[in-house]
């Protein structure tokens, strides 16, 4: 193109520079000038790397002073363009305007635009964008949205608890699965879902003070939620300037404590305008219809504001009936209103549950299963399903379709089949054997002498002072002789340990005891005296140097063979890769001490636990171990009843602790009290068991199916492709380790400062579910992981690969023949709560145009057409663009018109879809209102609302152009 004096040109090279303008000339070059960053280029005529911008009519231009003018003619004169058309601000037609008057900041948005002024990318990167196009829109359609990325195994139950229960709208519910099946995990789940969905987006999460670092650990470990604990330093320090702390984070996790102690604090959390209410060890929430307890009355007001609500418990009726239907009140006050009505509805569900356990094992009905099922049911919905059920003429196939369906029936109407959850060992099964281990030992003198002199200086103490104090003679020790005194170098605990390690050489050993410096001290012992490897974890580390050591005892080859933690080993981790526990001393909290099995005993865990408890005789280690082991068989069976036994003898319990007691009548009571309590009320637990609620909470079939879907989308390639591509594109580093794990690292340069997701230091990733299940260090990496997420969102805000030019090399056409390759985005702007991405995502429509406006994308598929493409640089693409300038325009108009027809469908499709989905739901939630009312009215109303929301929303349904790619023909 030939140059003449104030034409408007770019640099291929360098677009930041922004618009030129040809200032001088001569035989050979060519010098621009660019105003917007005050400076020269001079280029040679004969190969300018810069693109001629020149617009053309229906173009929206503006001017250096700022006025916008759309464009309806343009006129050449000696080779400088002038643009005609009607100026925006004062409706002027006919109004003209030079290019040499153009804004010299000019930015090119629409993809096109880009393409003429020569902002073109590479051919790779247009293909990503597709691809992240294409895959965001799978993954915001998918069913198991919110299910799919989480770190953690496939648990049946767990995964069905959280689909049924995530996927509402401002949940209510009661999770009360037994200990050790994962209540932490469906309650994670759900929140998961909860946010991705946009349903909820401020979560308050209230815990008891011990399980706080837990929850942190499982929220950010597992889902990628980062949460914040608040306590009163928090709040004083960090937010002294805020009017209300609790504002400042949109994901908050903090102890009932906290809330209890302060009504400041407590005032603020429930003005917190919260989505979603998680209350962890709900069976504290004491309640009496004279007096509730603090704990309740902060937690009821609390979840009056709060739309959702999930109370987490492991033993629902442990504190009484009365209690077990507070906490069923604080979910719905209008529906569980009357405690006797609740008692006398549940009397009614015993009868049934028999129906469904004979339905279940495929069992002729009795007369009366019939009977009970005819008054929970109506007569005409069960006659049907019981005539096929017992029609022996008829395939197995249609009275096993019969029989679930009148299963579903009864469980869907249950009393509180919606708000509560409840799945049991007994029903679960795949669990393994506890196997105690006691080893008596002698006392040695350094400890006897130093105790007696503590007993001495001890009077003014309480008895739970007292207590405490003799459970660690070390400590006692320690103080009497100084920090420099060494107490394992006597300790028989010390050599018992060498020796069980040693013969265990092959065995990973998870050792746990109560103190930081106790764990520490039994490090160094090990090192120095036997050189076994082992590694610390407790409460003054870091989350990451705890990451590290809890990688190092997981380590099959070169890691440590025992892992030394301080009592907050016992929360927040899986170790159940081993199976060998040694309990260096005793907690005094049963609940404690079931937390630390539980590390080891967990759904999953292939072998049986191996509890090893060495105690000194004569101490109180020696009555605490025979408490646990005699009054509650705490060691080698889930103890459900322990707080409640705990609670009842404590003060005997103390008191013989701090009398250094560990024989005698006085013992022998108390743990045959405890023994009676424990099995009376275990015996009340198990009588108390609703069968028909086990049923319905673990899923049966349809919870084996969720299991099928998403290990059948786990090790997916698409994903592995899909993400090394734009940790590339980004600009990441990536280092191979092996092992199925890749290290990835910030580099230089890339494309933003930050990368989503990913810390400032770099992280390990891998992509295989078991792989990260045995290494806390490695992120999971899934569609639905930040760096995932971040990254498709980075990639389509910072248009990369919105232009590309391409060659297709082939003898069969002529030379030049065009293609068109255009990605349009269907896109329906609605608020992320209402719902909108299950119907109506960003939608990807691809047209792919020959020169004669012919729509091949149905015929010629991305991927096989990519395969055959060649790449262009820059400054030919420029060229070649410019050469087919007037072609291309006149496509898009043609592209346009069809993308147009595939907007109608696409939303049309999603309304019938969304109308029969919801229409669906929503006459199921109503007939289902008839006969339980555990139906909230708000939720039928919620669902009214937001069909009607969602039909305008994709009737406003737009079509834009995203990205588009010129593809020439050539033969070589």
């Amino acid at each position: 193109m030939p140059y003449a004096l104030g034409q408007r040109w770019i640099s291929d090279t360098e677009s930041d520079l922004g618009l030129g303008t040809v200032v001088a000339l001569d035989a050979r070059t060519v010098t621009l000038m660019f105003p917007a960053c005050e400076e020269n280029r001079l280029y040679a005529r004969s190969d300018a790397p810069i693109t001629r911008v020149m617009f053309n009519k229906g173009d929206v231009i503006e001017s250096h002073e700022g006025w916008s003018l759309t464009v309806e003619n343009v006129v050449e004169e000696q080779g400088v363009l002038t643009y005609i058309g009607t100026r925006q601000d004062t409706e002027e037609e006919d109004y003209s305007l030079r290019e040499i008057m153009l804004n010299h900041h000019l930015r090119f948005s629409k993809p096109q635009d880009k393409l003429f002024a020569g902002q073109i990318d590479r051919m790779d990167r247009f293909a990503l964008r597709y691809r992240a196009l294409k895959n965001q829109y799978e993954q915001l359609r998918s069913p198991l949205r919110g299910l799919c990325g989480m770190r953690a195994g496939l648990i049946p139950h767990q995964l069905f608890v959280a689909h049924e229960v995530g996927r509402r709208h401002a949940p209510r519910v009661l999770l009360a699965d037994e200990v050790g099946l994962g209540k932490t995990i469906e309650a994670g789940m759900i929140i998961h879902q909860q946010v991705l969905s946009g349903r909820a987006e401020r979560v308050l999460i209230v815990v008891p003070e011990t399980l706080q670092h837990q929850w942190l650990v499982e929220m950010l470990r597992r889902f990628n939620l980062h949460f914040s604990i608040f306590d009163e330093e928090r709040c004083v320090e960090a937010f002294a300037d805020a009017e209300n702390p609790f504002d400042t984070a949109q994901l908050v996790l903090c102890s009932l404590d906290f809330l209890r102690k302060s009504r400041k604090r407590f005032e603020q959390a429930a003005e917190g305008s919260w989505d979603l209410l998680v209350v962890d060890e709900a069976h504290h929430l004491e309640w009496n219809q004279e007096k509730p307890s603090r704990e309740y009355q902060v937690i009821e007001a609390i979840a009056e504001n709060t739309p959702g609500v999930l109370l987490l418990t492991a033993t629902p009726e442990q504190l009484g009936h009365e209690s077990h239907f507070a906490r069923l009140r604080l979910l719905d006050p209008d529906r569980f209103y009357d405690y006797e009505a609740f008692v006398e509805e549940e009397r009614q569900y015993a009868p049934v549950a028999d129906a469904v356990s004979q339905l279940f094992a495929d069992s002729p009905l009795t007369n009366d299963a019939k009977n009970s099922i005819t008054e929970l049911l109506s007569e005409q919905d069960v006659e049907p399903l019981l005539r096929i059920i017992e029609a022996r003429d008829l395939d197995e196939e249609q009275r096993q379709d019969a029989r679930h369906e009148l299963i579903d029936n009864l469980m869907d109407r249950h009393g509180t089949g919606r708000v509560l959850f409840r799945n049991t060992r007994s029903a679960i099964k795949g669990f393994p054997d506890r196997h105690l281990n006691l080893y008596p030992l002698t006392i040695p003198s350094q400890y006897t002498t130093a105790m007696r002199v503590a007993g001495m200086m001890s009077r003014g103490k309480s008895a739970e002072e007292k207590a405490l104090q003799w459970l660690y003679p070390e400590d006692i020790y320690q103080q009497f002789e100084g920090e420099d005194a060494s107490w394992w170098g006597f300790d028989p605990r010390i050599d018992w340990l060498l020796n069980l390690l040693k013969s265990h050489r092959n065995e990973k050993v998870l050792v746990i005891c109560s103190r930081a410096q106790t764990a520490l001290s039994l490090e160094q012992a090990l090192r120095e005296r036997e050189g076994i490897r082992g590694t610390v974890f407790h409460e003054g580390m870091s989350i990451l140097e705890r990451d590290k050591a809890a990688a190092y005892f997981a380590q099959d080859e070169g890691g440590a063979q025992v892992l030394i933690c301080s009592e907050i080993g016992s929360e927040g981790r899986n170790f159940q890769f081993s199976n060998q526990l040694v309990m260096f001393d005793l907690p005094i909290n049963p609940d404690l001490l079931e937390q630390r099995i539980g590390r080891l005993d967990r759904i999953g865990q292939q072998r049986d636990i191996e509890i090893h408890v060495p105690y000194m005789e004569g101490t109180s280690q020696a009555l605490l171990a025979r408490w646990y082991n005699t009054g509650l068989n705490a060691f080698e069976e889930t103890c459900p009843t322990g707080r409640a036994v705990f609670e009842h003898v404590r003060s005997d319990l103390i008191e013989m602790l701090a009398n250094g007691e560990s024989d005698g009548e006085a013992l022998d009571n108390l743990i045959e009290t405890s023994s009676a309590m424990h099995h009376e009320l275990k015996a009340a637990l198990e009588q108390g068991r609703d069968r028909l609620l086990e049923m319905h909470s673990n899923g049966g079939k349809g919870a084996q199916d969720l299991v099928e879907q998403i290990a059948a989308k786990d090790g997916d390639t698409n994903l592995v492709t899909f993400a090394l591509g734009l940790f590339d594109t980004i600009g990441l580093n990536q280092d191979d380790k092996g092992e199925n794990a890749i290290v990835v690292t910030p580099s230089e340069h890339m494309l933003v400062p930050s990368y989503p997701g990913l810390p400032a230091e770099g992280c390990t990733i891998t992509f295989d579910r078991d792989t990260a299940l045995s290494r806390e260090d490695l992120h999971l990496i899934s569609w639905e992981h930040p760096m995932i997420q971040g990254g498709i969102d980075l990639l389509l805000s910072e248009d990369v690969g919105t232009t590309a030019v391409s060659l297709l090399k082939s003898k069969a056409m002529p030379v030049g023949t065009l293609f068109l390759e255009l990605l349009y985005v269907i896109d329906a702007q609605a608020p992320k709560s209402s719902g909108i991405h299950r119907f109506l995502p960003a939608t990807p429509v691809r047209v792919l145009l020959d020169a004669k406006g012919n729509n091949l994308a149905e015929n010629v598929a991305f991927e096989g057409f990519h395969r055959q493409l060649s790449p262009v640089n820059r400054h030919l693409s420029s060229k070649l663009v410019t050469s087919v300038q007037t072609q291309i325009h006149s496509l898009i108009e043609v592209a346009d018109t069809q993308a147009e027809k595939e907007l109608e469908t696409v939303k049309a499709d999603a309304a019938e879809e969304m109308t029969h989905s919801l229409r669906a739901e929503l006459d199921r939630l109503q007939a289902l209102k008839a006969v339980n009312p555990n139906i909230r009215d708000e939720e039928l109303e919620t669902l009214e609302n937001q069909m009607a929301e969602l039909r305008n929303y994709i009737g406003q349904a737009q079509l834009r152009l995203d990205a588009l790619r010129v593809v020439i023909v050539s033969h070589q």
